[in-house]
């Protein structure tokens, strides 16, 4: 076999060559992409816009820099003795140029750099799927390159907002995430259609920096999630401000000089400054030649658990694209997976595809953890009680208040939240946990540990909890459900 870390070749008829194309330059890319290079490959990734991707500049990392400055006020405020000494209000200017820093006032520089350290070849510009491990890429000035993979190229293209067909609404420019976190003047006035992640973060982080926000959402919040979860999320949007206004859409939109016009289901009128559509995200697979090789444009694209596209030995999907689990963390999880089996099909390695092998995804499917950065948080991970039940597990659901817990108690003054642990009767092991509650996100990966290993509730007796942190609700869970006896067997 030829060296799998030579320099790309030059060839008159396939153009550049490499190992491994990778197709958007995000996390979920560059985690492939490192992965292949560690393990010998050549690789290119190919990038239309900033290296990093959505979450870096429009996602993750700024959402969560506009929530934290107004989390922090508020759990000084819920703590006597502290409470006294906050005297101010929050600093709007402060959070915004703390929230440009980590995106790095929408520069890439940082990230190109990590590239170049790493190994990995950039290539700015549109990519498109012309035919089997075959990339044609046009750049920014309209030159075309044509890219040749040996082994497999990856699309990793991502998703964007999708905007609902809503009269007028795509003709009034809504915002989207992408504008939500980079927003450079917070509105008087905002409605936010949608009631899932997005749209109560941002009615979280917005009610907080002094907008008056409305929320419109066709059913109740956080549809997927534990029921108590939506409930008790809405009541603390509700009092902080935010106009919560479920079972309620809007049927039409219309920019104005005064701002945004929104006609609502109710059959009144809503004037905001601007409408922040927050319904759900589409894959950017529309121009990426997905008809060349017999896909259809637009569409999610299914992988096995290796990442690989049935039906091809050399192409490969990762992340949202898969519309397996829209969470950078997962995707940079199946990232690394891909990268590694791509490498080991390369060299024609053994395959570890067996369900919790090093070269598969299957936490995808059982043990996938999300917090909503609310105040309170939601922290889950595996199944709802209602998803264990359609999947056919003969089950039992523990509830626990938090804020019973002295860890809890101590944290802040009046704390509440709740906890809940999803038990399989058959094998005794939890299938799913979620907590709410202010700082619940840090009690995430212990369960996550927990579902994925499907540690046994009799070990779990022996993981002891420290005293007194918050974290004692395992305890407690563990108490309310009960230690089996062994007398007399």
């Amino acid at each position: 076999m030829e060296s799998q870390a030579e320099a790309p070749e030059q060839q008159s008829s396939a153009g550049q060559v490499y190992d491994l194309i990778v197709i958007g330059g995000g996390a979920v890319g560059e985690n492939a992409a490192d992965r292949a290079v560690q393990g010998g490959l050549s690789v290119v990734i190919v990038e239309a816009e900033l290296v990093g991707g959505e979450c870096s500049y429009w996602a993750c990392m700024p959402s969560k820099a506009l929530l934290r400055s107004a989390q922090a006020l508020r759990a000084a405020r819920g703590v006597s003795g502290a409470a006294q000494a906050v005297t101010g209000e929050l600093d709007v200017d402060a959070v915004l140029s703390r929230r440009d820093s980590f995106t790095s006032g929408w520069k890439d520089e940082g990230q190109v750099s990590w590239l170049e350290g790493a190994g990995i070849e950039l290539l700015r510009g549109h990519a498109r799927i012309t035919g089997p491990r075959q990339v044609s890429v046009t750049a920014a000035d309209g030159g075309v390159q044509t890219l040749t993979a040996r082994h497999a190229v990856a699309i990793a293209s991502g998703s964007a907002a999708a905007i609902p067909p809503v009269t007028g609404l795509h003709e009034s420019h809504p915002w989207t995430s992408r504008e939500a976190t980079s927003a450079q003047q917070v509105p008087g006035r905002l409605a936010i259609i949608g009631g899932g992640v997005v749209a109560v973060e941002m009615a979280t982080a917005y009610a907080s920096l002094g907008s008056e926000v409305t929320l419109l959402a066709r059913s109740g919040l956080l549809g997927g999630m534990e029921p108590f979860a939506g409930e008790l999320v809405g009541e603390s949007l509700q009092a902080r401000g935010v106009s919560l206004r479920l079972n309620t859409s809007p049927v039409s939109v219309a920019r104005t000089r005064e701002g945004v016009r929104l006609e609502t289901s109710a059959g009144d009128a809503l004037h905001v400054d601007e409408a922040l559509a927050a319904t759900g995200r589409t894959p950017r697979t529309g121009d990426l030649g997905l008809e060349s090789i017999g896909l259809e444009p637009g569409s999610w694209i299914p992988t096995d658990d290796t990442m690989r596209v049935p039906g091809f030995d050399w192409l490969y999907a990762l992340g949202d694209v898969t519309h397996r689990a829209l969470l950078t963390h997962q995707g940079k999880y199946q990232a690394r997976a891909a990268g590694d089996v791509i490498v080991a099909r390369a060299r024609g390695a053994q395959i570890d595809d067996a369900p919790w092998g090093a070269h598969v995804a299957t936490a995808d499917h059982a043990a996938v953890p999300q917090v909503t950065f609310t105040d309170p948080e939601v922290a889950s991970v595996g199944l709802t009680a209602a998803e264990a039940r359609e999947a056919g597990y003969e089950i039992r659901v523990v509830d626990r208040e938090l804020g019973d817990v002295a860890g809890a108690a101590l944290y802040a003054d009046g704390y509440s939240g709740r906890a809940r642990m999803v038990v399989d009767e058959q094998r005794r092991v939890i299938l799913g946990m979620t907590f709410l509650g202010p700082d619940v996100a840090e009690l995430l990966h212990a369960a996550t540990i927990a579902v994925s290993a499907e540690v046994p509730l009799d070990r779990l007796w022996h993981a002891v909890p420290a005293y007194p942190t918050i974290s004692e609700v395992w305890l407690r869970l563990l108490e309310a459900y009960g230690r089996p006896s062994r007398t007399g067997t």
